[in-house]
């Protein structure tokens, strides 16, 4: 019997993650990130520019892999 996951099964598993941790940034975002919309300063403007940078390189990556 062979007990070794499949690149299928892992390419699953990996999906399920990635969703999740979508879910929770989703949830994160509807939420102000934790912070008070009446307190925002420049430093958290700065932290979600990273995120937004992140996010636009794995956007890139996969846009990319779904070109002709």
């Amino acid at each position: 019997m062979n007990t070794k996951p499949t690149a299928v099964d892992a390419y699953v598993t990996r999906i399920a993650t990635i969703r999740t941790k979508l879910e929770r940034l989703q949830q994160l975002a509807d939420d102000h990130f934790g912070h008070d919309p009446d307190a925002i300063h420049w430093g958290h403007v700065g932290d979600l520019g990273r995120v937004e940078a992140g996010l636009g390189e794995l956007l890139a990556i996969f846009d990319e892999a779904t070109r002709p």
